[in-house]
């Protein structure tokens, strides 16, 4: 009798694997390869037929990974990984650096920071191209949803390495015309609010305001802090917002020196496996150098 052969997995069945573990969704996998979401399902269940075992659970929220297909996902992202260092071998020169690299932030990072720092890049590696995620959620690096994250806060995921670019000062600004003139305005209540809403109730801003102006109610509530500037500009209110953002503006005046006892951190991460991928390492070293706070 001659004994059943055991499924071989190949190439193609880890980046189906891959994908469909990043996205939870076959037609978000699809996307990622390149093909339909029918292809996606088909190559999916002759993996599983293949291999005699459930890869995902079907639930209504998506494709849910089973603990086997996490691990293949990882096989697969060392092989993923492996063929962008043999395609980083044969290159000339740095300018033949090609590929997308995916960056996830928040919107005040991103127009502060962020997109002035890969502005300066575009001349090193015309080829490069990315992909920019903007909110207060942390993508998940583990799951490859982004490569990089710039992320403001003093404890930074602890499976990610990164760097820790310096500390984001702020102080409270009102605007220039039309705004408080002095703190002593504020303190005595003879000024309106912008502040973070539900969306970042932490933020080191409203936990400062909560404690030095207890009763305060702010009348403009904002999910960015991109949008607390862009509402103090308009004389609409104070706030707290970075230096990086508010200093070398015409339109709004600081009331206050930094303050301390709101400052956080500026952190770079990635996940350790793709700060070897040499796209991924350029815009990650590029940043890491040109970002800088005041």
């Amino acid at each position: 009798m001659i004994a059943k052969t055991q499924y071989q997995m190949g190439p193609a069945d880890l980046e189906v694997a891959l994908a469909l573990v990043r996205a939870g969704s076959l037609a978000a996998a699809g996307e990622r390869l390149g093909v339909d979401a029918s292809t996606v399902f088909r190559a999916l269940q002759r993996i599983e037929r293949g291999l005699g075992r459930p890869l995902f659970e079907r639930t209504r929220a998506g494709y849910l990974a089973t603990e086997l297909a996490r691990q293949i996902a990882e096989h697969a992202e060392q092989m993923e990984a492996a063929l962008e260092a043999a395609r980083s071998t044969v290159a000339a020169t740095p300018a033949q650096i090609s590929g997308t690299v995916r960056i996830t932030t928040t919107d005040t990072l991103l127009h502060g920071l962020v997109a002035p720092a890969l502005h300066s890049l575009q001349a090193l590696h015309p080829l490069l191209s990315y992909e920019l995620h903007t909110g207060n959620e942390l993508a998940s690096l583990t799951r490859r949803d982004a490569d990089i994250a710039l992320r403001a806060t003093k404890r930074p995921p602890p499976h990610l390495v990164g760097k820790q670019i310096g500390p984001i000062r702020v102080a409270l600004y009102a605007a220039r015309k039309g705004g408080a003139r002095r703190l002593a305005d504020v303190e005595a209540g003879r000024a309106d609010w912008v502040a973070p809403d539900d969306a970042l109730p932490e933020h080191p801003s409203v936990v400062w305001r909560r404690r030095r102006f207890p009763k305060v109610q702010p009348r403009y509530r904002v999910s960015s802090i991109l949008s607390v500037l862009e509402l103090v500009a308009l004389g609409l209110g104070v706030g707290i917002v970075p230096l990086f953002l508010a200093e070398g503006r015409r339109d709004v005046v600081r009331l206050t020196e930094a303050l301390d006892e709101a400052e956080t951190e500026l952190w770079l991460l990635t996940h350790p496996e793709a700060r070897h991928l040499r796209r991924v390492g350029a815009v990650y070293a590029h940043l890491a150098q040109a970002m800088r706070l005041p």
